[in-house]
């Protein structure tokens, strides 16, 4: 019998991998650093056996990561466009992707998106399990136990990097869920697919029940684990709940067991959650989880800015960023509203990206070396250094080419009375005489 090994085996033999080297490198970090946190599960590297994708590290010590969701709703079904999203996202350096589908031929549009990501790809395999459902049978509550893990295993096969897993929705805490009550109820897709799975059923959820079964799937083409925060909050009022609380003490039970057989796991965390709760909700999660990856989705510090959630969810990315977090998945200006089209996709990875930059330079993951460079070329009135050391130079570029000034040093807010040349001329270049 061959024994199926991972990242997280290779790292406590002692072995850097492939995959290692490549994080250490893009990171500029020692790779003996990488193969000792994989090897304690505090970084996870999303890297499917069967298929190669581009080296990404996701947790403590390196640069907080970007993910971008794409995929079909059951009102808007168009491939091609999904495509393009995956494209945008790759072209605007989102770190990785998930595919969400629940529209159309799930096996068709998954297989393509992998095939044209060069990063790591991710799916919500019940996603799946409950769209077939319905379909077979006209409600999610048929859906077959059977089907979830055959569903796993086939998306794995694919080639599926890491997956986001509803395992930690139980009895428990479906009644602390219910006995506690919220404002904006249960928002997780897939939570609430399983939930009203059990509570149908009358049966604990498959998922945490024959948990091992998938930590043997996961191990056999080492996907990692993305622990599904099923209990998150949608809304401001119901953060750092009873329900939540509970489902993050059961995930730290989960991923001790994951890392007792060599899977990695990342663990999800809330949506909805006021500023001054971040922190301690990173605090908490690295410490009932043992310090593995924090993935937080958005987050969303407030609830009253529909159409432009992407600015709203790029403060609370900084502040997670800044407290710990390790991953952040994007919001979108259509979040709440609508499918996002690929503009969409485009200004939630930029605005993810400046989050999570914000974030890495409170916690010292760089000095802002960039925003050096740009104080250096805006004082030459450099422009070209300017777009090179800017987030998106392109979207920079176009703004000042579309109104361009009399003078090209300068730009047209300020005209001839740019205070940079001004100071440039007069102060700069004046003898050091002229002030004694």
């Amino acid at each position: 019998m061959v024994i199926s090994m991972t990242q997280m085996d290779d790292a406590r033999k002692g072995i850097i991998t492939e995959e290692m080297k490549a994080v250490a490198e893009s990171e500029n970090v020692d790779p003996e650093f990488i193969r000792r946190s994989v090897a304690k599960g505090t970084i996870a590297i999303p890297s499917n056996k069967g298929r190669k994708v581009k080296a990404v590290g996701i947790g403590a010590g390196l640069r907080t990561k970007v993910n971008a969701t794409i995929g079909t709703s059951t009102d808007i079904c168009d491939f091609d466009m999904e495509e393009e999203k995956a494209r945008v996202a790759i072209e605007n350096k989102a770190d990785t992707l998930m595919e969400l589908s629940v529209g159309g031929d799930l096996d068709d549009i998954r297989r393509r998106i992998l095939k044209i990501s060069d990063i790591p790809v991710g799916s919500v395999p019940a996603y799946q399990a409950a769209f077939e459902a319905i379909r077979e049978h006209g409600a999610t509550i048929y859906m077959d136990e059977d089907t979830m893990f055959k569903t796993i295993e086939k998306q794995a096969k694919d080639g599926i990097d890491f997956m986001a897993i509803h395992c930690s929705v139980n009895m428990e805490t479906l009644k602390r869920l219910k006995r506690q009550g919220r404002k904006g109820g249960l928002v997780s897709r897939g939570g609430a697919l399983i939930s009203a799975w059990m509570v149908e059923n009358e049966l604990e959820n498959p998922l945490y029940k024959n948990y091992d079964y998938i930590l043997e799937i996961a191990k056999e083409y080492d996907f990692v684990m993305s622990m599904a925060n099923a209990m998150r909050a949608g809304a401001i009022a119901d953060a750092t709940d009873r329900a939540g609380v509970q489902e993050l003490i059961i995930l730290g039970e989960l991923i001790d067991r994951a890392r007792e057989v060599g899977v990695q796991t990342i663990v999800e965390g809330p949506g909805h959650i006021p500023l001054k709760e971040i922190e301690a909700n990173v605090v908490i999660q690295k410490k009932l989880c043992r310090e593995a990856p924090f993935y937080m989705l958005g987050p969303i510090v407030t609830d009253i800015a529909p159409a432009y959630d992407h600015i709203v969810s790029s403060i609370g990315a900084a502040q997670s960023s800044a407290s710990g977090a390790d991953f952040i998945c994007y919001v979108t200006p259509a979040e709440h509203l609508a499918l996002p089209g690929p503009e969409d996709v485009k200004m939630g990875v930029i605005a993810s990206r400046i989050g999570a930059y914000v974030g890495d330079m409170s916690k010292g993951i760089h000095n802002g070396e960039l925003d050096l460079e740009m104080a250096n070329a805006r004082k030459k009135l450099n422009w070209e250094a300017q777009y090179q050391a800017s987030i998106c130079p392109n979207d920079a570029r176009a703004i000042r080419d579309n109104r361009p000034p009399e003078d090209p040093d300068t730009c047209t807010m300020c005209g001839s009375y740019c205070a940079v040349k001004i100071v440039n001329e007069w102060l700069d270049e004046a003898p050091t005489a002229t002030f004694e």
